[in-house]
């Protein structure tokens, strides 16, 4: 039987079919939007919790800056974001991890690279998010203590 280069090409695609699970051929391109759009259900709660947090932090030290020379409440809020918004994308990014590996071991097989590049980029979102949060909130923190400064040291 004589070698026919359109025979092995069909055999080599048709391998190429079975080892590589279709989604992963059918997203040409990975973005942050199809990352939060393809993470598990508990992981785009914990970001969107993250960044409505961040957005908290912004809108309590603005509430903090107009209140005027009256000191108001808010800071033990934003002094816990500081320490917690990274270590809670962390925790997150370390679960997604977990998960990855676990799955991983449960193949059997060798998993390519294009299957595993989605569960690597949500477990960087997580924990840039979380950087993202701790960055805000020690801003934040930054400009409230220097807004009670000012306060205390001008009665």
């Amino acid at each position: 039987m004589p070698f026919i280069p359109a025979r092995a090409a069909v055999l080599g695609l048709l391998t190429l079919a079975l080892t590589v699970p279709t989604a992963a051929l059918a997203q040409s391109r990975l973005g942050l939007t199809t990352v939060f759009g393809e993470a598990a259900p508990a992981m785009k709660l914990l970001m969107l919790i993250m960044v409505v947090a961040a957005v908290a932090a912004i809108v309590v030290t603005v509430m903090k800056l107009s209140s005027g020379q009256r000191l108001s409440g808010g800071s033990s809020f934003v002094s816990a974001l500081r320490l917690g918004g990274p270590l809670l994308g962390l925790a997150g990014a370390i679960f997604n991890l977990l998960m990855m590996f676990v799955g991983i071991a449960n193949a059997g097989e060798p998993v390519p690279f294009e299957v595993l590049a989605p569960g690597f980029a949500e477990a960087s979102m997580l924990f840039l998010i979380g950087l993202f949060v701790g960055v805000v909130a020690v801003t934040c923190h930054w400009i409230i203590e220097a807004r009670i400064d000012r306060t205390v040291l001008s009665s």
